[in-house]
């Protein structure tokens, strides 16, 4: 079997890296940072020029209808870019819960197009994450209660800032009120949703943290390059190559990681959620070596303000307790690992679904 992505997926791949090298250079995300909401009109009009906001979207809302193999590699890029945007919140995250609620129609109809023009914001407030990314610039804020969705407008929230590591992130404690008037979805279809939305978060967190260490990787090497002690770049220094190697090694061996847990989710399958949980540890192994390393290469000013690296490193922190800490999830890949009568090997990661096609990917 072959199970790497199609040429359509790359091509797009490769065009949002594309714009995303012009459009959100370093010195332009640190303008973004210091404003008062972090976000740019601006570029998101520009995202959505590009379809990310309309991706999953379901064609009958005007969208393109991807699936979440689809967003992997997106999202990827996104890390690499450090993108100060709630785009995940809103067109992946958000998108799932309205497209997939058993009812309320005339809720998507309004929602779901205008999220695929880029004329929306969602913000999602899962229970594993007591903040809610973005809440003040939301339009709409699908909340959690007792397994219950409830969508709620700016006027049925109070909002209390909450300061970040990560300056790109706009972080708020919500005081609400659930009532029959706000409720979308009952609790007995709620909370699969709600288990929807952790596996999907945390996947979508874990392929971020894997462009943010290929991102700190590249600083670190291009800094070992330029840098020079006793008259040559300290990238010739073979305990500087050994640092940058070990880097380049696991994200190596966490992309396919990464990738695995995506068509677990696009394909429902029974260990989809012991296969987030493995790729969001990989990958938040993967970016805490890289930040380490890249840091020590750059030596006493890589966590300065001055410093490319330092925004890569806060953003890779605190994003590796997003949906879920290490704990949580050590707890998931136990469960399928020790569980009783655990079926593992690799006989057994494709198991009775071999056979199903899968969208975007070539069998052969």
């Amino acid at each position: 079997m072959d199970f790497t992505f199609d040429d359509q997926q790359l091509a797009f791949r490769d065009a949002i890296r594309k714009f995303l090298m012009v459009e959100a250079a370093p010195e332009w995300l640190r303008e973004i940072w210091e404003t008062h909401s972090g976000r740019s009109a601006e570029l998101r009009g520009k995202l959505a020029d590009q379809g990310l906001t309309a991706l999953s979207v379901p064609e009958e809302f005007g969208g393109i209808g991807q699936n979440d193999l689809d967003w992997i590699l997106v999202h990827q890029e996104l890390g690499y870019y450090a993108i100060p945007d709630s785009l995940t919140d809103t067109a992946y995250l958000g998108v799932y819960l309205l497209k997939k609620m058993p009812s309320d129609v005339a809720l998507k109809r309004k929602w779901l197009p205008l999220i695929a023009e880029g004329r929306a914001r969602i913000a999602v407030g899962h229970p594993l994450n007591p903040l809610v990314a973005d809440a003040e610039m939301a339009d709409l804020l699908l909340l959690h209660f007792d397994g219950e969705v409830h969508a709620l407008t700016q006027d049925r929230v109070r909002l209390t800032l909450n300061p970040s590591i990560d300056m790109s992130r706009r972080l708020y404690r919500i005081e609400w009120t659930p009532t029959r008037e706000t409720r979308v979805c009952p609790a007995s279809a709620g909370r699969d949703l709600w288990d929807g939305v952790l596996n999907r978060g945390a996947l979508a967190v874990a392929a971020q943290l894997l462009g943010l260490t290929h991102r700190m990787l590249d600083l670190g090497v291009d800094h070992a390059a330029q840098r020079k002690q006793f008259g040559k770049p300290v990238g010739t220094f073979q305990a500087v190559k050994h640092h940058l190697a070990d880097v380049a090694v696991k994200a190596e061996f966490t992309e396919p990681v990464v990738h695995r847990a995506a068509y677990a989710v696009s394909q429902e399958l029974p260990q989809r959620a012991a296969f987030v949980s493995q790729a969001k540890l990989a990958a938040g192994e993967a970016a805490r070596l890289a930040a380490r390393r890249s840091l020590q290469v750059h030596g006493a000013m890589g966590y300065t303000w001055e410093a490319d690296l330092q925004m890569f490193m806060k953003r890779a922190w605190a994003l590796d307790n997003a949906y879920g800490d290490r704990i949580f999830h050590k707890q998931r890949v136990a469960t399928l690992v020790l569980g009783e009568g655990a079926t593992l090997g690799p006989g057994e990661t494709f198991a009775g679904r071999c056979d199903k096609p899968l969208k975007g990917i070539h069998h052969g």
